[in-house]
C-alpha cells in the first residue's frame, strides 16, 4: 500500500492534480493547478447538447487541466483510454498493485457512494484510485471529505459509460514530475492569455461574448414556449451551481490563484485588486443563481429581461477585473 492522503478540495479535476503532484513531490495548491492550466473560462455551446439542453461550460474542457499543466509545467504524465471494459479494469488492478494512485474519469451518477439526490448523468467527473480492499477500490474523491471505498463492478460502470464526454476508462498518472519548477514566468504568461482569451476571443460562444451571448439568448426567452422557457432557465442554474463547482466556485477558485500570485510577486498590489475584484464577481454569479431560482419559483411572470441585465452586468464586471490582470507588469 503506498502513503497516499486524501484531501477534501472544491472542484474534481483541479483537485486530483493537486493531490497527485502533492504526492510526487510537487506541492501546488488547488487554486494554483487550476490558475497555471488556464482553466479559467466560459462557453455558450448551443450545438452541444445536455439533458437536450446547451451545454455552458465555466472553465476549459474536461482533460484539459490535466494536458495544460502537463505542458506548462512539463510533467511527464500517461493518460490511456480503453475499447474494452475488461482490459480498462485489468489495467487499473495492475497500476495499483504496482502502488500506483491512478487519476480516474468517470460518470458521477454510477458511483454509488455518491448520495442518490446527488447523483446525475455527468460523465467527467475525475477521482483517485489509491489501492484495493476486500474487492472493493479504495477512492479519493476530491470533492468529498473522507476517503471513500467503491466496489469493482461500480467503478467500471461508471467509467465506461456512453454519451456526452464518455470516460472511455481513462487513467491517467505522472511518469516525471520535476520538483523544482519556476513558477514566476508560467504565471505571468497565462495571466495574460487567460484575460486576453477572455476579453478578445474571435468567436460569438467564449470568452464574455459568450456570457453576453447567453445574456441576449435568456431575452429572446419571452417569445418561447413557458415550458421551454422555464427549463432553459433551470439548466443555466443546474449548469452553474451543480455541475464541476459552478460558475461562482470556479471564480474564487481563480481568486485564490490570484492572490496566490500576488504573493509570490512581493505583494502585488495589482493582482491582489484584480483578486478582489473577482471575489465580487463570484458573489453577482451567485446572485444570479438566486435571482433565477427566485424567478421560477415565484407565482408571477418571470422578468427575462430582468435576468439578462444581471448576466450583462457580470459580463461588464468581469471585463474590468480582466483588463486590471493585463496591467500587471512585474
Amino acid at each position: 500500500m503506498n502513503n497516499y492522503q486524501h484531501n477534501h478540495f472544491a472542484h474534481c479535476e483541479s483537485g486530483v492534480m493537486s493531490s497527485m503532484l502533492k504526492h510526487h513531490g510537487l506541492n501546488l495548491s488547488e487554486p494554483m493547478v487550476f490558475g497555471l492550466s488556464n482553466a479559467m473560462t466560459f462557453a455558450y455551446l448551443p450545438f452541444i447538447k445536455l439533458g437536450g439542453m446547451p451545454l455552458i461550460a465555466y472553465r476549459s474542457m474536461p482533460k484539459s487541466i490535466i494536458k495544460t499543466l502537463q505542458k506548462n509545467l512539463k510533467i511527464k504524465m500517461k493518460l490511456e483510454t480503453f475499447s474494452n471494459k475488461q482490459k480498462g479494469e485489468d489495467k487499473l488492478n495492475e497500476l495499483l498493485e504496482e502502488g500506483k494512485i491512478v487519476g480516474i474519469q468517470s460518470s458521477v451518477y454510477w458511483l454509488p457512494y455518491f448520495p442518490e439526490e446527488m447523483r446525475f448523468h455527468f460523465n467527467a467527473h475525475n477521482l483517485i484510485a489509491y489501492g484495493i480492499q476486500d474487492n472493493e477500490y479504495l477512492i479519493s474523491d476530491p470533492v468529498f471529505e473522507n476517503p471513500v471505498k467503491c466496489d469493482k463492478a461500480s467503478l467500471t460502470k461508471a467509467r465506461f459509460v456512453r454519451g456526452v464526454m464518455a470516460p472511455k476508462g481513462l487513467l491517467y498518472y505522472p511518469e516525471h514530475v520535476p520538483t523544482h519548477i519556476d513558477l514566476k514566468p508560467i504565471i505571468k504568461k497565462n495571466l495574460k492569455k487567460t484575460a486576453k482569451m477572455m476579453l478578445n476571443t474571435p468567436v460569438p460562444i467564449a470568452g464574455l461574448r459568450g456570457v453576453r451571448y447567453l445574456a441576449k439568448t435568456i431575452a429572446k426567452l419571452k417569445f418561447k414556449d413557458k415550458r421551454y422557457a422555464k427549463l432553459f432557465l433551470g439548466h443555466i442554474i443546474r449548469m452553474q451551481e451543480e455541475i464541476g463547482t459552478g460558475g461562482a466556485g470556479f471564480r474564487y477558485i481563480y481568486a485564490s490563484f490570484l492572490k496566490e500570485a500576488s504573493e509570490l510577486f512581493d505583494n502585488d498590489e495589482t493582482l491582489a485588486e484584480a483578486s478582489t475584484l473577482l471575489l465580487s464577481v463570484g458573489d453577482s454569479w451567485r446572485d444570479f443563481a438566486l435571482l433565477v431560482a427566485k424567478s421560477l419559483k415565484s407565482k408571477h411572470e418571470i422578468d427575462f429581461e430582468k435576468i439578462s441585465l444581471k448576466l450583462l452586468s457580470i459580463a461588464d464586471e468581469e471585463a474590468i477585473m480582466y483588463k486590471k490582470i493585463l496591467e500587471f507588469n512585474p
